[in-house]
């Protein structure tokens, strides 16, 4: 996601606090009008979400898109699975990681990119012990204290 000018719509802060994100990949989504209506008036949200095999594809499992109020009748189910549109490499290799214990795939931002198009960053991640998460907040202190001393003497 980084360099490139985007729009992001929601964003997964949790995610990096509670797994080690080993690797990102951008994936399209199948969406309907109405999703994409309602996530241009920012109505999306992916905390809850991730990423898994249903039929041998990968599906965004649980992300919320809110309904899109000016379309009474053609609405869309808020929950529903929504496909994912990878490459066939990228997608083979992420079902054949997929299937070993402890690795998920986390969504790690919604976003449009350039031309407009709904896209996600999904990271491939492996579940942090409490330890390690203790480890990253002494770390994300340690920083925040870093950037106020040298603000102060500068």
């Amino acid at each position: 996601m980084a360099g490139k000018a985007m729009r992001p719509i929601a964003v997964n802060r949790r995610a990096r606090y509670e797994y080690f994100i080993e690797d990102t990949f951008e994936a399209g989504l199948v969406l309907q009008g109405t999703e994409v209506k309602a996530l241009r008036e920012g109505h999306g949200s992916i905390k809850e979400a991730h990423a898994g095999e249903m039929a041998g594809e990968i599906y965004l499992i649980n992300a919320h898109f809110s309904e899109y109020a000016p379309a009474s009748r053609a609405n869309h189910e808020p929950r529903r699975p929504r496909k994912l549109l990878l490459h066939r490499r990228e997608r083979d290799k992420l079902l054949g990681q997929l299937r070993e214990k402890g690795v998920t795939l986390v969504p790690l931002s919604l976003y449009f990119n350039e031309r407009g198009m709904v896209k996600l960053e999904l990271g491939l991640a492996r579940g942090k012990k409490k330890a390690d998460k203790r480890e990253t907040e002494k770390q994300r202190d340690w920083e925040r204290q870093k950037a106020r001393v040298i603000r102060e003497y500068s």
